[in-house]
């Protein structure tokens, strides 16, 4: 009978907490405005959306500093950095790391675009990117395609760290291809 009584408190403990704890923030989708911010990149200085109107950003939100799967998209996205000037885009990463952290990853790792401390929360829960497991919170890895008037152009959600770069190139390729005025 305890047994019984002990099974059916976690299974309404499980039933009632875990979809509290892996719950998200709707992403935002396409054409609609992408949520401002402002946050510290790895030298300290405040990076801001509105930097870059007139623009194609790409912000893509990552788990953790230098894992392997972080640090694997992390050069994919450095190697194709003249790719992304040459189609007017800049890319901007985003984790719960502080500036301190995003530092030492740049300076390890020989990134040279900015890397964002979202220490809050907020920018990756607005994006709907947060992951909070109760004790453990950490940003999905999604990544959020803005266009030059600040709208949400393409969304990708638990990307390949290994193809993703190469992916929103291809994506931003097919967007300037496609000739609408704004692009």
């Amino acid at each position: 009978m305890l047994r019984i009584a002990l099974l059916i408190a976690v299974i309404v403990i499980l039933v009632l907490l875990v979809p509290r704890l892996l719950s998200r923030s709707a992403k935002p989708v396409v054409g609609t405005a992408a949520p401002d911010f402002t946050l510290p990149s790895q030298d300290g200085s405040p990076v801001s959306l509105n930097d870059y109107r007139g623009k194609w950003v790409v912000l893509y939100f990552y788990p953790k500093d230098q894992t392997p799967g972080c640090t694997r998209e992390a050069h994919q996205f450095q190697v194709d950095q003249p790719k992304y000037a040459e189609r007017n885009a800049v890319v901007l990463g985003v984790s719960l790391d502080s500036v301190a952290s995003h530092k030492e990853f740049c300076t390890k790792q020989g990134l040279n675009f900015k890397l964002l401390a979202d220490s809050d929360h907020k920018v990756t829960n607005a994006y709907g990117s947060l992951t909070n497991l109760g004790v453990v919170k950490f940003a999905a890895r999604n990544t959020f395609l803005i266009d030059p008037h600040g709208k949400i152009a393409q969304v990708y959600a638990s990307v390949n760290p290994a193809q993703h770069s190469a992916e929103v190139l291809a994506e931003l390729e097919a967007l300037r291809k496609s000739g609408s005025p704004e692009r």
